[in-house]
């Protein structure tokens, strides 16, 4: 019995490293609605700490959007980054957006002629 709960324990330790620390996996895609925007985020590591997060709008016309990100569980704030926009329904941030991995609240703040709304969700980042 004891040797069953030690292998089990090892297995569950061997799937949480897996799946938290792997490297260059799929980029993780949320999607959010508020009353005018709906976006949908996907992030992508780039480097040891960088990271790339693309904004796509699903509904409503966007002229800015800024992205933000906090783990509350940790104690952890992010700066709020002005995404740059490389085309129509399209917005890019970059760089050392997330300080570790673990779940983070997400928060993008979209302005355009519907006036600006402030859309939420979360994501599992990994290393």
């Amino acid at each position: 019995m004891r040797k069953a709960l030690i292998a089990a324990a090892l297995v569950a330790v061997a799937v949480t490293i897996f799946v938290l620390g792997r490297g260059g996996g799929e980029p993780v895609r949320v999607t959010t609605t508020g009353a005018h925007y709906g976006v949908t985020v996907v992030i992508d590591k780039t480097a040891e700490r960088d990271f790339t997060v693309e904004i796509l709008l699903n509904s409503g016309d966007a002229d800015a959007v800024t992205f933000s990100a906090v783990m509350p569980t940790m104690g952890h704030a992010m700066p709020e980054v002005t995404a740059r926009k490389p085309g129509p329904g399209r917005f890019l941030a970059q760089g050392d957006l997330f300080s570790m991995t673990g779940v983070w609240q997400l928060s993008i703040r979209v302005s355009g002629r519907a006036g600006e709304e402030t859309l939420g969700a979360s994501a599992l980042i990994s290393g």
